[in-house]
């Protein structure tokens, strides 16, 4: 489809153009990062490369301003790969398909990667440009923001000389950030122990769909549904009365992304399954009214399977039980900044491997010992269940400066360019602003960014008009610092 490229700013979006054809999930952004050095090449600009596959591209000042301070712009290469279970698609092969519907962009069946590819774009853009007046840039692509910050967590000291950043990842218009959340994540590994299944048992294919989902930091205070929670919920309340015995559960693939679909396989019997299924149906139905609102379409799928052996009872009652108890959503606001939430938990991934299941939950907050409170009460909830607890490795948050330079320039550039007072937030997701501030002390930094909507799912979104103001404010703010 040609009608991206066609655009506007067309410098912007043509590069974009390219890159929804580039493999770029978490840990696979080599053929991106080869794209950004063929850039720099043709524009003839000094670039390196880390181990990681972090990328600095050197731009000189323009004419006139080539004294002026250095400004880092920053993006990541990366995207979250999802997309429905009914679509057929290869994130390592296939190009992402884009649609338009009157001034939105999504893709078809799939997330589109606007996060954080229009950011990457727009630093592509630069690299070409003759006509933008700004000072020394170095333009900074970072790897694996997505899986854990982890390309940023790498930078080396001597990496970045510039002490002025733009951070062009975040997702409103009208807004600009100065804070951000900080995350960790907990795993949980159970054992699992099977039998066979007894004579005259039935295997029922169970399949929760049609969630909206969304990204656990940007959409959790939206309360959607999350579609592990709520089959385990259905389940537990089922088995009140239907005794059966469960095959597996699974659900979730990204531990920044609120599940839209879960799976589970049970075994009943063959007198009982009438009332199972009527029991799921109204169960669903009572969910459905629930979060009508917020996800309208809900669906239960079941679905007769063969299948060879079950879980323990001891062990089935532990996994429904356990994923029944650990948290998920909103945990806490802010006191000091008017809704922002201040801590959540995501119950992200629910996988098994080799007889383990592995259970991931995600948190976030701006508040160190919050998060950690947070994660110690889940690591409880593990221990208590009987399973081995694993806590991840967070990253920091960032912390707002009211007083930033940076912040200046681009607020009274917001005003003069797009005709509004911009608002000053801080945002519940976890942006590379609080890797980098620990790494490089007194970077001064602000994040802006187009609209995009609903990222991390397959409703991923973005406003084509507000990517041409983007880009204006952006240049905008580089020609004010230079």
């Amino acid at each position: 489809m040609t009608f991206v490229s066609d655009l506007e700013p067309k410098e912007l979006w043509r590069h974009f153009d390219e890159i929804l054809t580039i493999p770029r999930g978490s840990k696979n952004e080599k053929q991106m990062g080869e794209y950004v050095i063929g850039v720099a090449k043709k524009n003839g600009l000094t670039y390196k490369q880390d181990d990681e596959g972090n990328i600095v591209v050197t731009k000189p000042g323009k004419s006139g301003h080539e004294n002026a301070a250095v400004t880092i712009l920053q993006s990541h290469l990366d995207m979250v790969n999802d997309k429905n279970a009914d679509v057929e698609h290869d994130f390592s092969t296939d190009p992402i398909k884009p649609r338009r519907e009157g001034d939105y962009l999504y893709a078809t069946g799939t997330t589109l990667g606007s996060d954080n590819g229009i950011g990457v774009a727009a630093a592509l853009a630069l690299m070409d440009s003759d006509s933008v007046q700004h000072g020394p840039l170095e333009l900074l692509f970072t790897t694996d923001e997505e899986t854990g910050l982890t390309g940023a967590g790498s930078l080396q000291s001597d990496f970045l000389q510039g002490r002025q950043l733009i951070n062009m990842d975040t997702e409103e218009e009208g807004s600009l950030y100065v804070g951000c959340a900080g995350g960790a994540g907990v795993n949980i590994n159970v054992k699992l122990a099977f039998s066979d299944v007894k004579s005259g048992d039935v295997a029922i294919a169970v399949k929760l769909q049609g969630l909206n989902g969304g990204h656990s930091g940007v959409d959790v205070h939206l309360q959607r549904g999350n579609a592990i929670r709520l089959l385990t919920r259905v389940l537990v309340s089922v088995n009140e009365n239907i005794s059966f015995s469960l095959a597996s559960l699974t659900g979730g693939n990204m531990h920044n992304a609120i599940p839209r679909e879960a799976f589970a396989t049970i075994l009943v019997s063959d007198s009982e399954r009438p009332a199972f299924e009527k029991a799921m149906h109204d169960q669903v139905a009572g969910i459905l009214a629930e979060f009508k609102p917020v996800d309208p379409n809900i669906k239960l799928v079941l679905t007769q399977i063969d299948a060879d052996k079950v879980m323990t009872p001891a062990v089935g009652s532990t996994v429904l039980n356990l994923l029944n108890a650990l948290p998920h959503g909103v945990m806490a606001m802010s006191y000091d900044i008017p809704e922002l939430v201040e801590t959540s938990s995501n119950l992200a991934i629910v996988k098994i491997e080799n007889d383990n299941m592995l259970i991931h939950i995600s948190n976030r907050s701006s508040v160190d010992t919050a998060i950690q409170a947070i994660q110690e009460r889940v690591m409880s909830m593990g221990r208590l269940a009987g399973a081995e607890v694993e806590e991840l490795e967070g990253y920091p948050g960032w912390k707002p400066n009211l007083d930033s330079h940076i912040l200046k320039v681009a607020e009274k550039a917001h005003g003069e360019i797009l005709g509004k007072e911009p608002s000053v937030k801080a945002i519940h997701a976890g942006l590379e602003c609080g890797i980098i501030g620990e790494k490089f002390p007194g970077m001064d930094m602000v994040s802006l960014g187009p609209q995009i909507e609903f990222p991390h799912s397959p409703d991923e979104r973005i406003r084509v008009g507000s990517v041409a103001d983007f880009y204006k404010l952006l240049t905008g703010v580089l020609e004010r610092l230079a």
